[in-house]
């Protein structure tokens, strides 16, 4: 279910955007940003500072992730069941270093681990392609905004909204 797309997408970027629902139907999105890919229908992400996301799969543990490449625009869009593994569970020792052994200094803060049970994967790309523009193009053009928001935000801090 997890194409060679999808997972070298996961594994170059890591970040996915978790989308959840509580027991009332209210949405909740939240950035993970230790995404891995264990097989051709699972992933998982380290839980640190989740709880909205871990209340919600609590109670419905149907989840999508989004993964973006923000330089080509093409994602992929995954859908699947979330569970989530403490650090006493019996399973947390085998998913442990996949992530240790990316982010070792982050392991302190890992309360568990959310592993997805994959069902769907789908393709998503930006209109821009059925416009005919290329990835090389596209990946030129906002390699460029990159480098500009760089020098535009440099040194700024994060605000409460």
């Amino acid at each position: 279910m997890i194409n060679k797309f999808a997972r070298d997408l996961i594994e170059n970027w890591h970040l996915g955007f978790v989308a959840t629902a509580d027991a009332e139907g209210n949405p909740n999105v939240s950035p993970k940003g230790t995404f891995v890919t264990h097989d051709d229908t699972t992933i998982s992400f380290a839980e640190m500072r989740s709880l909205d996301t871990l209340a919600n799969i609590a109670v419905r543990p149907q989840v999508e992730v989004n993964f973006i490449d923000i330089l080509t625009r093409r994602g992929v869009l995954i859908q699947g069941e979330a569970s989530y593994v403490p650090r006493d569970d019996a399973r947390y020792p085998s998913l442990r270093p996949a992530y240790t052994n990316r982010w070792p200094e982050l392991e302190p803060m890992f309360s568990g681990f959310v592993v997805i049970k994959v069902t769907a994967c789908k393709p998503l790309a930006t209109p821009a392609y059925d416009m005919g523009v290329t990835s090389e193009e596209l990946r030129a053009k906002w390699m460029q905004r990159v480098r500009d928001i760089n020098i535009i935000h440099k040194g700024s801090e994060v605000e409460a909204c």
